[in-house]
């Protein structure tokens, strides 16, 4: 088998990742693409940094356990199956789902830091950039927090502005402009991603997938 094909998808905040990757994801069988979670390799809560006032920090390049994203990678690359816990939100870690991750044609690599991180970010042989406007991803952020995290509003708007838009304006917005797609996504209407990620899809197909 030919080396496999990897993309490397980055967003903001709000931007649409999951869905995208859901809809994508859905024009393939899954012996055809791997899927790789940047959020199933933060460092365990006592090892997260801290702002000055106390709270915890998610939004810092320094919260990924870079290397070990970077092994695993390269282990998909050769061929091989990886086995990594799988991050859930509010989940303990010795709780956590154990995940096995079979390598693919395609291998998808997701997450905000993914273009920060150099080595990995080399790999990568499309990059797709998901982009919406502030207001929208702040109102996308703050349904999801409220509803499946249970924030206040509060907490929501002090980690927005302490920590989502400084880490989108340094480690995130800079590389929009290294991505070979960037993929608008203020619309309200599903129909509007599922046939970019249709298209997509057809592309791969016939210029990946044909090749293995």
């Amino acid at each position: 088998m030919n080396r496999p094909f990897v993309i490397g998808v980055a967003g903001g905040s709000g931007s649409g990742k999951t869905f995208f990757l859901n809809c994508f994801l859905h024009h393939f069988s899954s012996d055809q693409v791997s899927l790789i979670s940047q959020d199933d390799y933060y460092r365990p809560i006592e090892e997260q940094p801290r702002d000055e006032n106390g709270w915890v920090n998610f939004d810092l390049p320094q919260c990924i356990e870079e290397d070990k994203l970077l092994h695993d990678l390269s282990i998909l690359l050769l061929g091989d199956s990886i086995q990594k816990k799988e991050y859930t939100f509010n989940v303990d870690n010795e709780k956590a789902k154990m995940l096995t991750i079979n390598s693919a044609p395609i291998i998808i690599v997701e997450g905000l830091f993914v273009f920060h991180f150099k080595k990995l970010a080399s790999l990568f042989d499309m990059k797709i950039f998901m982009d919406a406007d502030e207001e929208i991803t702040l109102n996308r952020r703050l349904k999801r927090d409220i509803k499946e995290r249970g924030y206040d509003h509060d907490m929501i708007m002090y980690q927005w502005v302490n920590h989502v838009l400084p880490a989108y304006n340094s480690y995130l917005l800079p590389y929009k402009d290294t991505a070979h797609k960037v993929i608008l996504n203020n619309s309200h209407v599903a129909d509007d991603i599922i046939e970019v990620t249709k298209q997509l899809a057809e592309e791969l197909k016939d210029s990946v997938l044909a090749d293995n």
